[in-house]
């Protein structure tokens, strides 16, 4: 028998609901009775596992960061029995959870895989099965020490992975990373693209929900609207810009309420809307006026993992100075520098 073990937390999501009248719901007790029908957990090949199935069982679309400490908590507490985890989660928010956990959960050694699936694990036709299976085995036999995300086949760094699909079995991408593993006929894992396994033991730093938004662009964008917002007591905000990080240049009250909020200590993170590529505020006037206002690059870090980092540092005793800093250097490889 295989003498691995794998920690299961089951915070919710689509995986585990049953159909009802009134749709799919979540219902306690459910899935462990489905999963327990399987004939896989008993080959000799499958990892020892025990599931935690949470109290109050969530639909993402309702997670907080709570929750991501809640889950922090449950893997720190259980961090020495085991030797991977796999965390299920709904697919809506699951990028932000797979950002914020890979930054929480400092001096991480062990796999922490999330997955979860678009069709619950009852119908005929689902992908559950396959993506829960494959996590456990990537967590069991793998040195994977990061947060990782498991999705049809491909295992991306967690805080690279965006959701690409509302319905479509192959949801998630990296747009900015290779994918950690590949799953075919047989396990790839491409082990020069891992994180280093750290020397220190496993903290967890809890995100305390500061006031950071996402304000993304558009033509004929009123710079009142982000004045109100500045004004509304925020402490950081993720400008989503056009193609390589920029704004109009000739609109200098945009440039001036964003020059202002900078020197009153919020910290603004430029984001591009595009799917894939990078931030060069120097490769064009439209993108160094915003550097000239105070703005700091994001590079290409998908806006989850900007807006889960930049929640992080805010929430670590760190000056201002010294967050603008680490928003631009490289911490749990979620950007390119």
């Amino acid at each position: 028998m295989n003498n691995k073990k794998v920690y299961i937390a089951y915070t919710g999501g689509t995986i585990g609901m049953k159909p009802s009248e009134k749709g799919f719901i979540p219902e306690s007790g459910y899935f462990k009775e489905q999963i327990a029908k399987l004939p896989e957990f008993e080959s000799p090949d499958m990892p020892q596992i025990e599931m935690n199935e949470y109290e109050h069982l969530i639909d993402s679309s309702n997670i907080t960061p709570e929750d991501w400490f809640k889950i922090s908590q449950d893997i720190e507490s259980r961090f020495e029995e085991f030797d991977g985890f796999v965390v299920l989660h709904g697919t809506d928010t699951m990028a932000y959870t797979a950002s914020a956990l890979s930054f929480m959960l400092e001096d991480l050694s062990k796999p922490v895989i999330v997955t979860g699936s678009q069709i619950p694990w009852s119908q005929m036709r689902t992908d559950a099965r396959d993506n829960l299976i494959t996590s456990l085995m990537l967590a069991a036999n793998y040195e994977i020490p990061e947060v990782g995300l498991f999705f049809h086949n491909r295992l991306y760094r967690g805080n690279r992975s965006r959701k690409l699909d509302a319905s479509g079995f192959h949801a998630f991408q990296s747009p900015n990373f290779p994918a950690l593993a590949e799953v075919g006929t047989k396990i790839k894992v491409n082990e020069h693209l891992l994180l280093q396994e750290p020397a220190k033991k496993l903290k967890i730093q809890k995100i305390v929900p500061p006031k950071v938004v996402i304000v993304s662009l558009f033509p004929g964008f009123d710079a009142q609207m982000l004045e109100s917002v500045i004004n509304s007591g925020i402490q950081g905000l993720v400008l989503m810009t056009y193609g390589m990080g920029n704004a109009p240049s000739d609109d200098p009250a945009l440039l001036k309420v964003l020059k202002s909020a900078s020197q009153d200590g919020v910290v603004i993170v430029n984001c591009t809307q595009c799917y894939k590529g990078s931030v060069d505020m120097c490769g064009y006037e439209t993108g160094h006026a915003l550097l000239d206002a105070g703005v700091v690059s994001g590079f290409d870090m998908t806006p989850e993992a900007t807006l889960t980092k930049l929640s992080y540092l805010l929430s670590c005793k760190l000056t201002t100075e010294e967050i603008k800093q680490k928003m631009q250097s490289n911490l749990r490889g979620e950007l390119s520098r």
